[in-house]
């Protein structure tokens, strides 16, 4: 990914980012594949250096990540298209159109988790994370009904070993076509338009 300096994100800035999202792409890749497998999941990041997901047994990542237990965890947000017409302040009929996004790429080591009692309590952080009101009841691995449940998924320890942060929202403009270029964004109010100003305006 290319990474202008105005567009790099600081550690502080893509940690807070990234405790706001749970859902991301996960990627691994293995010899002798053509293309890499790719599956979106839920997941819980824990603010330092571990982030919590689950699949079910079936999916096809599995044995990529066992033949090479590595993977890049993508997130993507915060995104809108910037017209042509807005992004310059010269003549609109030859400006150039693009895009603002928020994203953060994680390379990290990937431990399978397949003991019953560790997937219990691997799943119950992630419960905490996404119910922390909820009135499940805690996973329990002797227990019906998750005995029956907990074979039909494997659990997914990521330690994060290296970040590629990018907020792309006009770093390299002037004061001015930031200000013109969050005007439009306001007036357009279309989907993800706000998300994507609020980025604008706090990295200006």
């Amino acid at each position: 990914m290319l990474i202008h300096p105005w567009d790099a994100a600081e550690d502080a800035e893509w940690r807070a980012w990234l405790a706001g999202h749970d859902f991301g792409q996960l990627i691994a890749g293995g010899a002798g594949r053509d293309l890499p497998v790719v599956t979106p999941a839920h997941f819980a990041f824990d603010g330092d250096d571990t982030i919590l997901t689950h699949l079910a047994r079936p999916n096809p990542i599995w044995p990529l990540l066992e033949e090479h237990p590595r993977a890049l965890l993508t997130v993507v947000d915060d995104y809108t298209y910037v017209r042509a017409d807005w992004n310059t302040a010269g003549d609109p009929a030859v400006g150039v159109p693009t895009s603002y996004y928020a994203t953060v790429q994680l390379e990290g080591d990937v431990r399978l988790v397949d003991d019953p009692e560790a997937k219990a309590a691997l799943l119950d952080k992630q419960l905490r994370h996404f119910e922390p009101d909820g009135a499940r009841a805690p996973v329990s691995a002797p227990e019906a009904p998750d005995r029956r449940l907990l074979p039909g998924i494997r659990g997914i320890e990521f330690t994060i070993t290296g970040v590629r942060a990018k907020f792309k929202f006009g770093g390299n403009k002037t004061p001015e076509d930031r200000a013109r270029i969050g005007g439009k964004l306001a007036e357009r109010g279309g989907r993800l338009d706000a998300e994507a100003l609020a980025q604008l305006r706090r990295r200006g």
